[in-house]
């Protein structure tokens, strides 16, 4: 496994365990509890960072499948 791609199982990892470390109902984000508001926040940059590392790793860049 590539080490761009290491980067891709961060965010799922720190989406699971804020819920588990701050399971309270407050503070809200954006009128929902903290672990939905986490997770929704962590959703957004989980695409983020998913665009990022395919950016970034070299087997998507043009040219790189011809032949195959």
């Amino acid at each position: 496994m590539k080490p761009i791609h290491w980067i891709a199982a961060l965010p799922c990892i720190v989406m699971l365990l804020g819920p588990v470390l701050h399971n309270e109902v407050d503070p809200l984000i954006l009128g929902m509890p903290f672990p939905l508001g986490w997770i929704t926040v962590w959703i957004l940059i989980t695409a983020v960072v998913m665009a990022l590392v395919y950016a970034l790793d070299p087997a998507n860049r043009d040219g790189a499948g011809a032949g195959r």
